[in-house]
């Protein structure tokens, strides 16, 4: 029976793969069938990931994509691809006046100028199949709304919205997608690293209509949708997830 949700068989790159929602759409796709090449720029943490993938058929790439030379080698190292998720990024959080360029360059050079320049090398060496899906992690940090502290990720993350636009209309005529997937506040080691307090963070979950952060995986699921063909209409769009966060 066909099944337009299947992602069997298709062959998937995943960057940022080493944890939180990178790594939970690697092991989602590995459940469903996918094969899947995971990197991500810390060896022991991305083996960590790679020994939860069902399967056997998937590799391991270390890289990282703060270093250019890296950016072309991963570009180099994967096969001919169905779908490339472009989830490795970090946030630098400071208040605008104590920032530098130096501060929006590290992170730019990271959440925006790494995965551009990944995808046009795909692009560009003919990696990408005809109906191919290219997919970017994105926020509703600077797209949707922002937050106090916030404005060097708030940046990256419009202007990866804004490149999924224009990158859309380029493509279409290869028949390759392009979309984002916008989180609002996920559960993940981000959120245990210490900086904000449980008092904090129960208060800031008030905030969310549903009342809780969301979980990795159903970040996932709408990739794997995006991944599948039962989006091939769908292009040039930002799929916002986020609890109905920004309703209010």
């Amino acid at each position: 029976m066909n099944n337009p949700f299947s992602i069997e068989n298709k062959v998937l790159l995943i960057t940022g793969a080493t944890s939180g929602i990178g790594k939970s759409i690697a092991i989602e796709c590995s459940k469903l069938g996918a094969t899947v090449f995971i990197s991500g720029r810390n060896e022991l943490r991305l083996k960590e990931t790679y020994s939860e993938l069902s399967g056997k058929q998937h590799q391991y790439l270390v890289s990282d994509l703060s270093c250019e030379n890296e950016v072309v080698e991963l570009s180099e190292k994967v096969p001919e691809l169905d779908g490339i998720v472009n989830c490795a990024g970090f946030n630098k959080v400071l208040p605008f006046h104590f920032t530098t360029r130096k501060d929006f360059k590290e992170v730019m050079e990271v959440n925006f100028f790494a995965p551009t320049d990944l995808t046009r090398l795909l692009i560009k060496n003919k990696k990408l199949k005809k109906g191919s899906s290219i997919i970017f992690i994105s926020s509703i940090s600077g797209v949707y709304c922002s937050f106090i502290a916030n404005s060097i990720y708030s940046s990256s993350k419009g202007a990866v919205n804004g490149l999924v636009k224009a990158l859309a209309l380029d493509l279409a005529a290869k028949k390759i997608r392009v979309n984002s997937v916008n989180p609002g506040m996920i559960n993940t080691n981000i959120l245990s690293e210490g900086k904000i307090s449980h008092e904090q963070l129960q208060e800031d979950i008030k905030r969310y209509p549903l009342k809780r952060y969301g979980e990795p995986e159903e970040v996932a699921y709408a990739v794997i949708y995006l991944l599948s063909d039962a989006s091939t209409w769908i292009t040039g769009s930002n799929i916002l997830i986020d609890g109905g966060y920004t309703l209010l």
